[in-house]
């Protein structure tokens, strides 16, 4: 697999902020690309609409990445119609903050069933298709928040972390196979997840100032290319120097 237009991603939570900017990174790059949603379609009609004008290739695939059997419904009929899949960006994720003693129940496991659970039902549907090819990469996205904690955040810090272990130990399942498995890790990203950031926040970042996603999706870009054969188990912090 040496040319990025015969590759073909699956991206969760595609519709919007970092998963668009993702997509449309790798349908630049020539990349097949399925976008992943919940809920959210006519945003995910409009990524989609912005990469064929572009002269990319966009299919929708709405399915909830919590929900075990949608899930493995869903990805094994994408690869019944082919063509195979080989690259994954695990980006499905929600954040319900609160300091941990007024943390409700719901709040936890909302935020790690997304992330957490969301990574093991796509990626477990995946990996054997990858296998099966000897070739593959997986993205998984994490947090600086998983790295260095973040008040507020216990259950997304929590499950941000868990998604950098689980990197870590498929990475090593899998390099045999020639797939790699690699987790990035954005900081304070500008996106309508950030609208509300109070600018005494973004003056902490040594770069004093947000991200882009467009730069979160260059490293995954990278990560998903030909060029990144020898890297995995990594996590690449896309921070502004925070972490």
């Amino acid at each position: 697999m040496s040319s990025e237009k015969s590759k073909r991603a699956l991206i969760t939570g595609a519709s919007r902020g970092i998963g668009a900017a993702i997509a449309e990174r790798l349908a630049a790059d020539g990349v097949s690309v399925i976008l992943n949603y919940r809920s959210q379609k006519e945003a995910a009609q409009q990524v989609q609409a912005r990469i064929l004008a572009a002269g990319g290739h966009a299919e929708l695939c709405p399915f909830d990445v919590c929900n075990r059997e949608q899930t493995h419904e869903a990805t094994q009929e994408l690869i019944a119609q082919g063509p195979p899949i080989n690259i994954v960006v695990n980006n499905a994720g929600i954040h319900q903050d609160a300091a941990f003693p007024a943390m409700k129940p719901d709040a936890w496991e909302s935020v790690t069933r997304t992330t957490l659970d969301g990574f093991y039902n796509v990626t477990s549907a995946l990996t054997m298709h990858l296998v099966q090819q000897r070739y593959g990469r997986i993205i998984n996205l994490s947090s600086v928040s998983g790295v260095l904690g973040n008040r507020g955040q216990v259950n997304y810090a929590a499950a941000k972390a868990g998604i950098i272990g689980a990197t870590k130990s498929l990475a090593l399942e899998l390099a045999k196979r020639r797939i790699t498995v690699n987790a990035v890790a954005p900081g304070i990203i500008a996106t309508d997840m950030t609208d509300d950031i109070p600018d005494a926040i973004v003056q902490q970042i040594p770069m004093r100032r947000m991200g882009t996603a467009e730069e979160v999706a260059h490293v995954v870009a990278f990560l998903a290319s030909d060029a990144a054969s020898y890297i995995t188990g990594q996590v690449i912090c896309v921070d502004g120097g925070l972490s």
